[in-house]
């Protein structure tokens, strides 16, 4: 359809892999695009001419595009479809062509980024020899500092 930048990432799932071009295929077939006047510089051209893209994807759009039940809860999460349809404006360029392909590449950017597998957990470090001695000889001077503040106590 619109899409010029592919990504050639490709993600593991239940059933197999799944590639992001698809995906975003199928979603651009469920979503509905508008065009209106752009603001900013341009002059005539931008008061007479419908330049700005919009994009609006709505999570019963997701439901036809017929994914699998685990990727379009990702993907539903991701694109926050839960809370209300996606709606992109791009108004980046004076050609309606052009903005529509910049909401493409960004929506793509979007699922390509839901689909990632989520990054390892942390496992925390154990702090150094030395950072451990260094935190009690400080604790040990914070004592002794509260220590010479005491009052002398009666022998």
């Amino acid at each position: 359809m619109f899409c010029r930048y592919f990504f050639l990432v490709r993600f593991s799932t239940v059933d197999g892999v799944v590639d992001v071009n698809d995906v975003v295929e199928a979603l651009l077939r469920g979503a509905q695009w508008g065009a209106s006047r752009s603001s900013g510089p341009g002059g005539q051209h931008r008061d007479k001419a419908s330049t700005r893209a919009e994009l609006t994807l709505s999570a019963e759009g997701l439901l036809a595009a017929g994914f699998e039940p685990q990727l379009a809860s990702r993907l539903e999460v991701a694109l926050g479809l839960r809370d209300g349809p996606l709606r992109m404006l791009v108004q980046n360029e004076r050609s309606l062509a052009r903005n529509r392909e910049i909401a493409v590449q960004r929506l793509t950017e979007l699922v390509a980024e839901a689909l990632a597998p989520p990054p390892p957990p942390r496992r925390p470090s154990r702090p150094s020899r030395a950072k451990r001695e260094a935190r009690l000889a400080s604790k040990a001077r914070r004592s002794a500092d509260k220590r010479l503040r005491r009052p002398p106590e009666d022998i």
